[in-house]
């Protein structure tokens, strides 16, 4: 399980790295850059903790799949944002997006939570399964 964790939390820091890099540059930042916290390895890591769910769904069509993906990935980051607000230590603030619940989490991020778990699972059957 910890090798699980540690594993998820560095894709995930990868993915966030590869995606706010991405948002820079189409805002046309053309140094890229990326912007992550250490925090957030942590959160990424919890992932490892549904690798139950992913053997129950597995069999079921990639989009059902994904869809609870994303309602895990939003569980998860609902419950983590708002209790490192509590803190003051939430590395992102959606206040300010239009599909917000709390300032953290954003409801029009389902499709990437819906490709991050997809490619979790991808992760998880190809090397701990």
């Amino acid at each position: 399980m910890l090798m699980m964790f540690a594993v998820f939390g560095a894709a995930g820091l990868v993915m966030e790295v590869f995606w706010t890099g991405l948002g820079s540059l189409l805002a046309r930042d053309r140094r890229a850059t990326s912007k992550t916290s250490i925090w957030m390895f942590f959160i990424y890591g919890m992932g490892a903790f549904l690798t139950p769910v992913m053997g129950v769904i597995y069999p079921m069509f990639w989009l059902l799949r994904g869809m609870i993906y994303a309602a895990c990935i939003f569980l998860i980051e609902y419950a983590f944002g708002r209790a490192m607000k509590a803190i003051s230590a939430c590395p992102w603030d959606y206040s300010d997006v239009r599909l917000n619940v709390h300032g953290v989490i954003r409801l029009d991020y389902a499709p990437v939570w819906m490709a991050v778990g997809l490619i979790m699972e991808q992760i998880y059957f190809g090397f701990f399964a």
